[in-house]
């Protein structure tokens, strides 16, 4: 049964429930906010713990598949560089091999102008200048270390690659000789800089 309550504008039921009227005549309960609860901190704490474990086992597999990224990377610029040495050998014989990794590559940042035994156009900007641990390409830094010269002919060469930083940018670390041959050691902490240093590193396959 339902009865107005005088001056109120309120209906009021049999069994106590009272109801107001929005102004577009629609109804609603009077005590319905207290039936609208918010998380409680249980279950919020609960929400938290979960993004944690799912976070403890992403972050890992995304620096590993970083770590593998960039390693491949770094394998792919002393290829690079093994093909540019032959190159410059052959192209500058009264040179040799390249004295140092710059030499490789570029005068400037824009681009080449006229190739060089200085400057000379075979590898990328970015390739050439990875040559300190503050300017790595992807994750790594190289050092391209000439032979001797004999008759003011470079014979040789050793161009070793290591990460920037050990187990957050890459591992392994990788070289190679003049035989174009590419190596790795298990933790790449120091640059290789000779040909016997390099040639004790395992032949990657």
């Amino acid at each position: 049964m339902l009865t107005l309550a005088p001056g109120t504008g309120t209906l009021v039921t049999s069994n106590s429930r009272i109801e107001r009227q929005k102004p577009d005549g629609a109804d609603y309960p009077i005590g319905m906010r207290k039936h609208c609860k918010g998380f409680s901190l249980i279950e919020l704490l609960i929400v938290v713990a979960i993004i944690l474990i799912i976070a403890a086992i992403a972050i890992p597999n995304l620096l590993r598949s970083r770590i593998a990224a960039n390693e491949s990377s770094a394998v792919s610029s002393i290829r690079t560089v093994n093909t540019a040495e032959a190159t410059y050998q052959s192209t500058y014989p009264t040179v040799g091999f390249s004295s140092t990794l710059a030499a490789l590559g570029p005068s400037a940042s824009t681009g080449c102008t006229t190739p060089s035994s200085t400057n000379a156009c075979l590898v990328d900007w970015i390739v050439a200048q990875a040559s300190v641990a503050g300017s790595p390409k992807s994750g790594y830094w190289f050092k391209d270390t000439p032979n001797a010269a004999v008759s003011g002919i470079i014979p040789g060469y050793t161009m070793s690659g290591i990460p920037a930083s050990v187990n957050q940018t890459g591992v392994r670390g990788f070289c190679a000789n003049e035989d174009a041959v590419i190596r790795f050691t298990a933790v790449g902490s120091s640059q290789v800089t000779t040909e016997a240093g390099c040639a004790a590193y395992t032949a990657l396959q």
